[in-house]
């Protein structure tokens, strides 16, 4: 199967002043594609391989060819880790629900939550992702290098921050504090939400 980069649902300036549009341009048409182009490429080595989704592969990594298992795990995981990042990011909305609920019991409070999950992206050392998965039903923070995916760790993803630098660069330059910071004020909660109730069924 041929993988496609996906349309964002928003316009490149949807999530200013906090992500800019010069970034998301650049992110979007220039990262995500060249991940989606090479993951496609490696495929094509092996057309046995007959998956449904890019998530089987990572999924199921060990059962990928060794001559393309690498690229499969850096592309396959750039590929899915940005689809999947899109997804969360939305300006104006505020968390509720049960994913609320679970955040408050998990971590005491939504600001210590705040406090754990910018503490893990700033204790990142390079690129890579910071996250919050199920794990066992039961909400975590773990980090992953370069495109790692929490899915082959067996765990869920529900919500990430991108921490590489073509992420923020344009606009914070090397100042990550003060690009995760501004990624509380662009997530998709109703997409955490939705994400929170797939995974605990």
């Amino acid at each position: 199967m041929k993988f496609e980069l996906p349309k964002l649902e928003y316009e490149y300036n949807a999530l200013e002043p906090f992500i800019d549009e010069a970034t998301m341009k650049f992110h979007h048409d220039k990262h995500h594609q060249a991940y989606t182009d090479k993951l496609n490429a490696a495929m094509e080595k092996h057309p046995e391989i007959n998956v449904r989704s890019a998530e089987e592969l990572l999924i199921n990594l060990d059962s990928v060819s060794e001559d393309i298992r690498t690229i499969v795990r850096n592309h396959g995981g750039g590929y899915i880790n940005h689809n999947f990042f899109w997804k969360i990011l939305k300006a104006n909305t505020e968390i509720s629900g049960k994913i609320k609920k679970e955040i408050q019991k998990k971590f005491e409070s939504f600001d210590k939550f705040q406090e754990d999950f910018t503490n893990a992206s700033l204790g990142l050392f390079g690129s890579g992702w910071v996250w919050l998965v199920l794990n066992n039903k039961k909400l975590e923070i773990v980090s992953t290098s370069n495109q790692d995916s929490p899915l082959s760790f067996g765990k869920i993803p529900l919500l990430t921050i991108d921490l590489w630098e073509h992420a923020y660069y344009l606009k914070y330059q090397n100042r990550r504090a003060d690009y995760v910071n501004a990624f509380f004020n662009v997530i998709n909660w109703e997409q955490v939400e939705e994400n929170y109730a797939n995974a605990i069924k």
